[in-house]
């Protein structure tokens, strides 16, 4: 199967089991996106949170993807071995 069919299904199986502890924690949210490699997807979880009742703090969760972003290149740079 395709990667970009199955990072798609992913990203969207991801939306769909949102809860509002995510929403609420965006920072971790973030974190978690990026050390997976994931691209942002504050855009996605905005109105999936709003769907909720919830609303995603979208600067927390660009700090936290960008700490995430660095931790995920340091451990590529090293190989995966911290």
């Amino acid at each position: 199967m395709n990667p970009s069919v199955l990072l798609a299904v992913a990203i969207l199986a991801g939306c769909a089991s949102l809860d509002q502890s995510a929403c609420s924690n965006a920072y971790e949210t973030g974190f978690r996106d990026a050390i997976f490699g994931l691209q942002r997807q504050d855009d996605l979880y905005a109105p999936a949170c709003t769907r909720q009742g919830a609303r995603i703090d979208v600067a927390r969760y660009a700090e936290g993807w960008q700490e995430g972003k660095y931790e995920f290149d340091r451990r590529k740079l090293q190989g995966g071995v911290d």
